[in-house]
This record gives structure tokens, sequence and C-alpha cells, in this order.
């Protein structure tokens, strides 16, 4: 399996703001990308999203920011992943419309991958936020020492757009 930029940019951002987060503490969008060292740019479209899953509350305006609008242990990490992805078609043959495989109707691969990602999702199922969380006060520690250090050149690269959903 492999999650777009989009999901792993909207885990850590959840797991940014749960981890700096002491219910009235704002995280600029600005901040989180120094923290991460990613893309300002793209994390603002997932900072969005996340606001209108509810998962995040957003205040505009000098002195705003983002923070969770759920305790983290009301954060179910597949539920998330499956509004961040914008499908799981592992194969081609996952889309009838578009798939050209000459054996599609006779090959058992596409059962087994079936299986497979619903295996991936029902693990991701059995988390919650909160369970990330145990190495907390490491995890800030880390954070402050990235938010403190010089920014690397620009040379990051193109991040995934969220492809439109099926």
């Amino acid at each position: 399996m492999h999650l777009t930029q989009f999901s792993d940019y909207a885990m850590r951002t959840v797991l940014y703001l749960a981890s700096r987060g002491d219910g009235d503490r704002l995280a600029s969008v600005e901040e989180i990308s120094r923290a991460y060292r990613i893309s300002r740019h793209h994390l603002v479209r997932v900072a969005q999203t996340l606001t209108e899953l509810g998962i995040v509350t957003a205040q505009r305006g000098r002195g705003g920011g983002l923070k969770l609008a759920k305790a983290p242990s009301e954060v179910n990490v597949g539920w998330l992943v499956r509004r961040t992805e914008p499908n799981f078609h592992i194969v081609e043959c996952f889309r009838p419309e578009t798939n050209t495989c000459p054996i599609a109707s006779a090959c058992g691969l596409k059962g087994a991958l079936i299986r497979a990602r619903e295996a991936f999702l029902a693990v991701l199922d059995e988390y919650t936020l909160e369970q990330f969380l145990t190495t907390r006060s490491e995890m800030v520690a880390l954070f402050d020492a990235a938010l403190k250090a010089e920014p690397p050149t620009p040379t990051e690269p193109e991040a995934e757009s969220k492809p439109e959903a099926d």
C-alpha cells in the first residue's frame, strides 16, 4: 500500500497538534510546515480538509492557527485515512472503466489485493491518534529542535495534490 502525500501530511498535522496541544494552544500552518520541513502551500490544503472533516478547528487572523477539535482518543486513524485518500485502487483492474488488462476476468490477484487492502485498513481502524502519543515528550523535543534548526535549502519535491475521489 502507498498513501498519498496528502494523507501523510494530514496524519503529520494531527500528530503535531495532538502532541503540542494543551487545549487552547494554536499552531500555525507555518509552524507545522517548519517543524516537519514540508511545503506550507500543500499543508494549507490539508488543514482546510481537516477542518471540513471536523478534526481540526481553525482560527483566522493574527494569532490564529489550528488545534484539534476532538480529543486524540476520538480520532480513528483508519477513518481519517479513508477520508484523505482519493481511492484505494491498488492496481488498474480495480477500476473497470479504465481497466485494459486482458486477464482481469480470470486473474486471482485482484481478490488477494482486495483482501490485503481490507486488512491494511482494518489494522488502521484499531488505532486512535492517542495511541501514537506515548512518546509525546520526545516528539515535542524533536519538534522544538526542528523549529530551532536552520531551514534546509529549498529543494523539496513537488507534493501530490489530493485527487478527486471516485
